[in-house]
């Protein structure tokens, strides 16, 4: 087990955590967010965001700072906390996204850690090689190679009390994502960026993204906090927590700030055309779009960039307590709908199902049945691998209806789309207490009859009969033919 890191809520892939960061002697909640700061520009102060905003964490370039003579030499002296003038816990990045755009820096793996020990840095990150999407399989395996190779020698560093990040890459292969977690997991270092996904995000590949984290996640250990390095806009955070990122950080709320952007969680807007501000943050109360628009270049950045770390510290707050309450699948589908491309992630997220059934809690808040992606949740996968320990009479009636009152029968159960057959026994056992609408979709009704097919299965020699309400013929080909069908609508 991972000292740094203790789980307390769970559900889907999301967890509520703490990290414990020695050097600062403090403990950080997770999901968290990581304001990006650059030590050459001031947009907000640190000490400005931990008093207003909350926040516990920052990440800082530990590269830019080498390379800046005036701020490494005080940051030496003095050390990072005091330049920053931040109380919470400073995570620094190495440089690799340096060396991804410009192809060379000057510095090792052994060299940064160690500098970054120096100015005082209570997590640190190794050089890695952030290996684009969509390369050729050989480059892919052969950079991923680079970044084990150093990961391992990270360990020898003496970095004392230092967390370290142990990056994770692979491109857009799953499977070497998957390896990259693994040899990540087996070493002695404490946190594990997915690395490599801004292109994705800025091309709105999400359903990519969700995929190269699931693999990371196949080979990490449960244990381990996970950062989504680059992440920084607040539609797609539900997204990422639920596939089990716990770290994220933002460099978005001062990027479009300064090209007059405003943040919100369905998208983002331009300040020029809006006609009014749809927040209630500080900003957004004391001002209207044409005060921000009247505003200095300087004064107006700063009131832009301030709403938009409003919207996304209260973003993690609304995830976590989603995830407090059960309900984070909700909040991700509703996330879904603001775009396209994050319909694509939901439904890349529900393609790894099985794999975020594994850490979802059996017992929690309604079920609520709120579009077709609904019937796909870890909770419908779960009631359908359960279905086998059921003790099962020689002959049963299913059905949507009233249980029946014939001796043709041995049992009546109940048949609740998406989950299809249980025992009326269990009726008011999560996650059987769902709200369906009344006009059931056909995906709900498809996996119902799927689960008849896995009841079915389970115990052939029992003789079945499905009472349905006009199902559609397509649906009931998912029916084994063995199943004796009554449409209860013709009676």
């Amino acid at each position: 087990m991972r000292e740094c890191f203790e789980i307390r809520d769970l559900d889907a892939g999301g967890r509520i955590g703490e990290l414990t960061v020695p050097r600062a002697g403090l403990t950080v909640e997770t999901p968290a967010l990581l304001p990006v700061i650059n030590p050459n520009l001031d947009t907000l102060s640190p000490r400005r965001m931990a008093e207003e905003f909350g926040a516990e964490i920052l990440i800082t370039n530990s590269y830019i700072i080498h390379g800046t003579e005036d701020v490494r030499e005080r940051a030496l002296e003095d050390g990072l906390h005091d330049v920053l003038d931040f109380p919470g816990a400073i995570m620094t990045d190495s440089g690799s996204f340096q060396l991804s755009e410009y192809g060379e820096i000057d510095v090792t793996s052994e060299e940064i850690l160690e500098f970054q020990h120096a100015i005082g840095s209570d997590i640190g990150t190794p050089v890695d090689i952030p290996t684009p999407p969509d390369v050729d399989r050989v480059r892919a395996e052969d950079e991923l190679a680079t970044t084990q190779e150093r990961l391992e020698r990270a360990e020898d560093v003496d970095t004392g009390d230092m967390l370290v990040n142990a990056p994770v890459q692979g491109s857009t292969y799953p499977d070497l994502r998957e390896e990259a977690g693994r040899h990540a997991n087996a070493t002695d270092l404490d946190v594990f960026p997915v690395g490599a996904v801004v292109p994705l995000m800025n091309d709105y590949r999400y359903d990519d993204m969700v995929d190269a984290v699931a693999g990371a996640k196949r080979g990490l250990g449960a244990d381990a906090p996970v950062h989504l390095f680059g992440a920084g806009h607040p539609m797609m955070f539900a997204l990422g927590v639920a596939i089990g990122c716990d770290l994220f950080d933002s460099a978005a709320y001062a990027l479009y700030a300064r090209d007059d952007r405003y943040l919100t969680v369905r998208g983002t807007r331009h300040l020029d055309d809006l006609d009014y501000l749809p927040c209630s943050c500080p900003v957004c109360t004391e001002h209207s779009p044409d005060d921000l628009r009247a505003l200095d270049d300087d004064a107006r950045e700063t009131e832009l960039a301030a709403h938009n770390l409003h919207v996304t510290f209260e973003e993690i707050r609304r995830i976590k307590q989603a995830i407090r309450a059960g309900n984070l699948l909700e909040l991700v589908e509703q996330r879904a709908r603001a775009h396209p491309t994050m319909l694509d992630g939901y439904r890349a997220l529900l393609d790894h199902a099985e794999q975020l059934e594994q850490t979802d809690p059996v017992s929690k808040g309604a079920f609520f049945y709120t579009s077709e992606e609904s019937a796909r949740r870890p909770e419908v996968i779960r009631h359908h691998q359960r279905l086998e320990r059921l003790s099962v009479p020689e002959s049963l009636f299913l059905t949507e209806g009233q249980p029946t009152s014939s001796d043709e029968f041995d049992d009546s159960w109940r048949v609740e789309p998406p989950f299809g057959p249980f025992p009326r026994a269990l009726s008011k056992s999560y996650p059987l207490t769902a709200e369906v609408p009344d006009r059931t979709d056909r995906a709900a009704l498809e996996a119902a009859a799927e689960g008849v097919a896995r009841l079915v299965e389970a115990n052939p020699d029992t003789d079945v009969t499905l009472g349905h309400r006009g199902w559609p013929a397509g649906v009931l080909e998912h029916v084994p033919d063995s199943v004796a069908l009554i449409d209860l609508t013709t009676k």
